[in-house]
């Protein structure tokens, strides 16, 4: 056994217990409605997002003017070629974004931020990305999970007075929690916090963070122990980058994303007032979790914007290719593929400007929402690169460089496929994310129904949970029989050329389908559910086709009524939708139909060595070396490669 995997560097840690952790983290209650777990309950409440709100007038002449200086500015300043020749974005870049404000526009302008809405830092991001996706890394890694945001919701006002100005214009800041072996577990953080009089003394290894290398400023988790005064807990810090004993130890290098300041940072002995502290002993997760809920909505943007270039190529590539006498945009195997860019496009802004329309809003709950906007976004946004590459052909295997080294138009299409593959596993990996959002779609279920299945329960819990439970059933599924969905006159509003109504009636049939299709399963499994994996995946997987179907039919209802392409819009929403049906269909079949059970004593086989045959025939190019780095803490071995930006 390694160093780094000990029971004295790292806890040792049960399932329950790690269930446990995660549960604690996140917001018990719902305190205002959300759209998105009623759809799970199978209630179709259009009302909370229609009408589709919208920005202030301010906000929105403020928002548009900063997007015109950005534009400016990533048009004449800032060369993509560049960033991902060097792989690195130049220091004067970095230099000019903090004059025009770009580090600062979440921030409020007390503190000398420019305080847009979300929704135009949403959209600021989609331009900045478009230019080049690891200066929208920079600026989102930055102030949508930096210190900007966990000091907003949860910062003291004299944390606020000291930080944020420097946030707003000078420091670089970036978020510490994964380690080198932990991911998406955090019960068994090893980064310790030991009180120390009026300091805390921090010492662990984090790996993968983003702006690290250049960062001035850290948000750090680690694991305060419980002793006498002290409750104990995963805790939030705000660290200084140039404390000492604070190391920098690699600048890491990616498939994708090569301009990206990303590196493992060691802590030894750091000392950190207990006035930088984030919040209570404890709530670190909570904190985390909670920055998360709009966070995310950094990597919707970023994939909008991947959607409308994607679109703009394959417009103008399968219009000037010919194939066989005709532009291969008329050939039915391309076409196919432009339909979908071009639908998707257009339903992930949708999703994502309702949902952070949404958070500007705060009358609605949109941690389901904030979630399925940056699950679906990034599994549909890769899709969408890899059509495009396909649509381009060889051309698009082809790097731009050696395009334009031969004379044709520099297309770094295989650039955007590679730099799009992070966003599946970026602020939780796909199956994580099945996994929360699932965890909350049943929250309502859980409530009332959970300690039936705990087997830890009493007797007596259980038997009032049976009573509660039957009570809330009694209620609950009559209404999941029958509802607007049946009736062809719903939602007539939608009817304008092109009929969204038929759509949004599926939407309301089919939560209801959905919900009873989770309630089946939770009877039938039990306390077995959770392990579900599959099943979990797919039925968020449903719930996100209809989030965007409806949030597309909306969309295209707002333009309408601004006169804003509202005849293209209804075209579009109606097309998404119904491809989206058609995805919805395969994925109920396949919540009865799969290879779920067959698949795991495969991979037991698999573990075991039974298919180890199959392996031969090949040589391994992987170099030497631990699958998981030694994270022993201690004082650093090698030259410290923070570089700050000034």
């Amino acid at each position: 056994m390694s160093a780094s995997t000990t029971p004295s560097s790292r806890p040792a840690v049960t399932e329950r217990e790690a269930r446990e952790v995660a549960e604690a983290a996140r917001e018990q209650h719902w305190r205002k409605p959300s759209f998105a777990k009623e759809l799970f309950l199978g209630r179709f409440r259009l009302d909370l997002i229609h009408p589709h709100p919208l920005p202030a007038d301010e906000a929105a002449q403020r928002g548009e003017e900063f997007l015109a200086k950005l534009r400016d500015f990533v048009e004449t300043k800032v060369d993509a070629a560049l960033i991902e020749r060097e792989a690195r974005i130049p220091d004067e870049v970095i230099d000019g974004l903090k004059e025009l404000g770009a580090f600062g526009m979440k921030i409020d302008t007390k503190y000398g931020g420019l305080g847009l809405t979300q929704v135009y830092y949403n959209k600021a991001l989609s331009l900045v990305g478009s230019a080049s996706p690891a200066i929208g890394v920079l600026l989102s890694a930055h102030q949508s999970i930096g210190v900007p945001q966990p000091l907003k919701l949860f910062g003291t006002q004299e944390q606020k007075e000291r930080f944020l100005p420097r946030c707003a214009r000078t420091d670089i800041s970036a978020f510490l929690l994964t380690e080198p072996d932990v991911g998406s577990d955090p019960a068994r953080l090893a980064t310790t916090a030991v009180p120390d009089g009026d300091d805390y003394v921090l010492d662990g290894v984090k790996l993968w963070t983003t702006n690290g290398v250049v960062a001035d400023l850290l948000v750090v988790m680690a694991r305060v122990p419980r002793s006498e005064g002290h409750k104990g807990g995963i805790t939030a810090f705000v660290v200084e980058t140039n404390s000492p004993g604070v190391t920098v130890e690699n600048r890491n290098a990616f498939m994708g994303l090569r301009g990206i300041e990303n590196g493992v940072t060691r802590f030894h002995q750091v000392r950190v007032p207990a006035a930088h502290r984030i919040g209570e002993e404890g709530q670190g997760l909570k904190i985390a979790l909670t920055t998360l809920n709009t966070g995310r909505l950094s990597l919707p943007a970023s994939c909008v914007a991947a959607g409308k270039w994607c679109l703009k190529i394959a417009r103008e590539w399968s219009a000037a290719r010919e194939q066989w006498g005709k532009p291969i945009a008329h050939h039915e195997a391309v076409g196919s593929k432009i339909s979908f860019i071009a639908a998707t496009t257009f339903a992930l802004e949708a999703v994502t400007d309702l949902a952070s329309q949404m958070a500007d809003e705060d009358r609605n709950d949109i941690r389901i929402e904030g979630a399925l906007a940056k699950l679906y976004a990034s599994e549909m946004a890769w899709l969408m690169a890899d059509e495009l590459v396909q649509i381009r052909g060889g051309r698009g295997f082809e790097t731009a460089e050696s395009l334009r080294a031969r004379g044709e138009r520099g297309v770094p299409a295989e650039q955007v496929l590679r730099d799009l593959r992070i966003n599946r596993i970026f602020e939780g990996s796909t199956e994580i994310m099945h996994l929360l959002i699932a965890r909350e779609a049943v929250d309502a279920h859980l409530s009332v129904a959970g300690d039936l299945i705990d087997p830890e329960k009493s007797l007596g819990d259980k038997a009032k949970a049976g009573a509660n439970a039957g009570a809330f059933y009694a209620k609950w599924l009559p209404k999941l029989v029958a509802g607007p969905g049946r009736l062809p006159t719903s939602y007539g509003e939608f009817r304008h050329g092109v009929d969204l109504s038929g759509h949004l009636r599926y939407v309301e049939r089919t939560a209801r389908k959905l919900a009873r299709s989770t309630f089946y399963a939770m009877s039938r499994w039990q306390g077995r559910m959770e392990s579900k994996q599959g099943f979990l995946g797919r039925i968020v997987d449903i719930g996100a086709e209809l989030f965007a179907m409806s949030a597309a039919c909306v969309r295209a209802e707002l333009l309408r009524s601004q006169g804003d392409h509202g005849r293209e819009a209804y075209q579009l929403a109606d097309i998404f939708c119904r491809q989206s049906r058609i995805r919805i269909e395969e994925l109920f079949n396949r919540l009865w139909t799969n290879t779920d059970d067959l698949d795991r004593k495969v991979v037991k086989g698999v573990l075991s060595g039974t298919y180890e045959w199959l392996e031969r025939g090949i040589v391994d190019p992987s170099g030497e070396g631990p699958w998981i780095a030694d994270a022993t803490p201690g004082p650093s071995q090698t030259e410290n490669v923070h570089r700050p930006i000034r």
